[in-house]
């Protein structure tokens, strides 16, 4: 069964098995403290421009959320996100477990805007009462959103502004930021992203890598501490090079941009196959996320054939559904998806 089920459904991406295999009888010291990793780490600065960037590599998303705010944040502070963000929707109450409130808002196409930030804002400081309550210390967003959206250039630019006028940290979450950053839709680069927020991290989990994400703080320097709060959070690992040795391969040779370039290629071939079987597209996602309507029918018989996620059921006829392409996505997966297709839409309109 052909999958597009998610974006870290296979293992690695070949170079880095080949560079672990490689290394593998090594001798090096623990927790990062390697020439590896040191390496990655400065391959990062350069990608990011900025040569006083402090970089760390832990071990998974949701350990990387909750250890950069809570490293950020004072006991008394909470993050602002979107109704839509990771870190209130899938992350199991990580960041509330580290005594953090989640503070949401809402969204336009799944984005924070820099007005719903002042109006929440100027509300909260206006309430007399305000010293009483969770105070917002940082703003958490996703690029791309969890529902495949790109921030522009000026969104960017707009947001960042917004959180200094009011001292709030901007806090991006870059699991997929590769697939992004590679979009047709991104009007800029990572040097550019990097100096429009103060703390993203670059994720490998789902660009290539077997695990991990690397942690970049370029506008401020990171917490006192972070490294023992990292392994406060389980975030560190023992054997640290193997973090080093997959983002030093993912950045020798724009291998991250590459592999993500591909996915977005994918993105764009399958965004067209369902348009062409007259399958609607329930989100514009430029991104390697794409969402559609299925009618329910269809869902049935394509899911025995296809593995892909639920996203919504949008009623009882209708489901909309999340197909997701990566580094690994082949060709031929897709002339598979479009040869089921064609089968599954033409019987469907016999028996109509």
């Amino acid at each position: 069964m052909i999958s597009f089920q998610s974006d870290y459904n296979n293992g690695m991406l070949p170079e880095i098995l080949e560079a672990l295999g490689r290394t593998n009888d090594d001798k090096t010291p623990g927790y990062g403290y390697d020439h590896y990793t040191e390496s990655a780490k400065q391959k990062i600065r350069e990608a990011v421009d900025n040569e006083e960037a402090d970089v760390f590599f832990l071990v998974g998303g949701t350990q990387t959320n909750t250890t950069v705010i809570d490293s950020v944040l004072l006991g008394c502070e909470g993050v602002v996100c979107v109704e839509t963000g990771h870190i209130e929707v899938h992350e199991s109450g990580a960041v509330e477990a580290f005594g953090h409130k989640v503070i949401t808002l809402p969204s336009v196409d799944s984005k924070l805007t820099p007005d719903t930030l002042s109006a929440y804002m100027d509300r909260f400081l206006a309430d007399e009462t305000h010293p009483h309550m969770v105070q917002p210390g940082m703003v958490y967003i996703s690029m791309p959103t969890e529902f495949g959206m790109v921030y522009t250039k000026t969104e960017l630019e707009n947001l960042y502004a917004t959180c200094r006028k009011y001292d709030l940290r901007l806090f991006i979450d870059g699991a997929r930021l590769g697939y992004g950053l590679m979009s047709e839709a991104c009007d800029y680069d990572l040097p550019f992203l990097a100096k429009h927020c103060d703390v993203f991290y670059i994720g490998g989990t789902k660009v290539g890598a077997m695990i991990g994400e690397a942690v970049v703080f370029t506008g401020m320097k990171a917490p006192k501490y972070f490294f023992t709060i990292v392994k406060r959070h389980g975030a560190l690992l023992a054997k640290g090079r193997m973090l080093g040795i997959q983002f030093d391969t993912l950045f020798t040779d724009n291998l991250y941009f590459k592999v993500s370039q591909h996915a977005i290629n994918m993105a764009v071939r399958i965004c067209d196959i369902f348009k062409k079987h007259g399958i609607a597209i329930a989100y514009d996602s430029p991104t390697n996320q794409q969402f559609v309507v299925l009618p329910k029918k269809l869902y049935e018989a394509l899911s025995q054939k296809v593995a892909f996620e639920i996203w919504e059921r949008k009623s009882d006829e209708e489901i909309v559904c999340r197909f997701v392409t990566s580094w690994a996505t082949k060709e031929e997966e897709l002339d598979e998806l479009n040869r089921i297709l064609t089968a599954l839409c033409g019987a469907c309109r016999d028996e109509d």
